[in-house]
């Protein structure tokens, strides 16, 4: 890497899908479902180099439901073994990791 990317943030992939999806978090309530997003999300852009605006959010988000990351991991753990949050779009045992 060179001295002039070396700091330079980087925009990810995935962004301009996220971005939406954390805005409906930040004026929703902690649903199962937005749990399990909201986990999905600090998975993706924990530690990555950029949208340092979408990792304010998240963090924004487990604050405005009262939770720390160990709390949030612990309950979307619960979610998925309980199944079926995420559904299938078509394929039977597919899943998707995006």
């Amino acid at each position: 890497m060179t001295e002039a990317t070396a700091g330079k943030d980087q925009q990810h992939p995935l962004y301009n899908r996220d971005r939406p999806l954390i805005d409906i978090l930040l004026a929703q309530e902690a649903t199962d479902y937005n749990l399990a997003e909201l986990a999905r999300l600090r998975m993706r852009y924990q530690g990555f180099p950029g949208a340092r605006d979408i990792q304010k959010d998240l963090d924004k988000v487990l604050q405005q439901w009262d939770l720390t990351e160990a709390e949030l991991y612990e309950k979307t753990r619960q979610i998925h073994n309980l199944g079926g949050i995420y559904k299938s779009r078509g394929k039977k045992d597919e899943q998707d990791w995006n």
